[in-house]
């Protein structure tokens, strides 16, 4: 997939599908539109492009509560990829971007630079200065210049099969941990990414060594507790070794050492020799294992990290499962 972040590195398209968006988490839902306008590509000979925007518009508009990102930039170009798309433009995202009207951001973005003969867009679209175009303002431009406007329905299933796959969901079951739940609407595991930084090696005098993940890392954290997952070393391919290993993983702020600060560490099982500072890694959380809990004594922590463990081993024995399976065991 190519990636462009202006304009001017768009190269002369004949024809191209576009659909427009955040695509945060980039969900079920996202790739049920993306998967259809590949294949309206693929169709029409022509290439399929997304329009995404950075920073989300919510952290320029109100910043005081924008919402937490499922998936930093990094991670929702890798997803994007993962579709078939062709290529993705992503929009630096500013007041002055905002504020054009929507034929001038139609015009210039769509017809001029991408030559849409597609736009895939939800019922929901909004677009150009304080949203104020919508899916007729769309149909109308289309008359205009010349591009088709498909329209996508709602995708429905989860947890709740009568609510519509969203990122405001997955958001919802993050918050409170359930991960699995998060899942089922991704169609993969949640991931966090960061690099790993020095911490004060408690966990290794306990016999427990992690690897700890630095304040800028990417990705909306889950409530505080213990996860069974997997981390993949960002530059090893996942199936080279140590590419790709078990993880559990620590969330919260060490409350049996009267910690403060909130922290996400990944503890390998039966491994003390891998030595992580300084590399990104990706960290896909499966299972909540249980909340974080204060215990009185050392002795009592370290007890549960082991049962900890035992039961990541147990949680993780069938192996990974990769993005986009239905299948149960992640």
């Amino acid at each position: 997939m190519e990636r462009w972040t202006d304009l001017g590195q768009v190269p002369a398209l004949t024809r191209s599908v576009v659909t427009i968006g955040n695509f945060d988490g980039v969900h079920r839902g996202h790739r049920s539109v993306l998967g259809a306008m590949v294949a309206d590509a693929r169709r029409l000979g022509g290439t399929s492009v997304a329009v995404t925007f950075d920073p989300h518009p919510a952290q320029v508009h109100r910043p005081e509560e924008a919402p937490p990102l499922i998936t930093g930039l990094a991670d929702r170009l890798e997803l994007l990829a993962e579709t078939g798309l062709d290529a993705t433009l992503v929009v630096h995202y500013t007041p002055e971007f905002a504020a054009q009207e929507p034929e001038v951001f139609v015009r210039r973005y769509l017809v001029d630079a991408l030559r849409a003969a597609v736009v895939v867009v939800g019922r929901d679209v909004r677009f150009g200065r304080q949203n104020s175009g919508d899916l007729a303002t769309m149909v109308a431009l289309g008359e205009t210049y010349g591009f088709e406007v498909q329209v996508i329905s709602d995708v429905h299933g989860g947890p709740d099969p009568a609510r519509r796959w969203s990122s405001t969901w997955v958001r919802e079951l993050l918050a409170v941990g359930d991960v699995g739940g998060a899942a089922e609407i991704l169609g993969r595991p949640h991931r966090v990414r960061g690099v790993v930084v020095r911490g004060d090696a408690r966990g290794r005098e306990l016999g427990f060594p992690t690897a700890n993940l630095g304040a800028d890392l990417q990705g909306m954290v889950p409530a505080d507790g213990v996860y069974a997952g997997w981390m993949r070393r960002v530059g090893h391919p996942a199936d080279a070794p140590d590419g790709y290993l078990p993880v559990a993983v620590s969330i919260g702020t060490n409350p049996t050492f009267d910690g403060h600060e909130r922290r996400v560490e990944a503890h390998v099982p039966d491994r003390t020799d891998l030595e992580l500072y300084g590399e990104e890694v990706v960290l896909e959380l499966v299972e909540m294992l249980r909340p974080t809990w204060r215990f009185d004594s050392v002795e009592a922590l370290v007890a549960q990290m082991h049962d900890d463990v035992a039961r990541t081993r147990a949680r993780l024995s069938g192996g990974p499962l990769r993005t986009g399976s239905a299948e149960p065991g992640w």
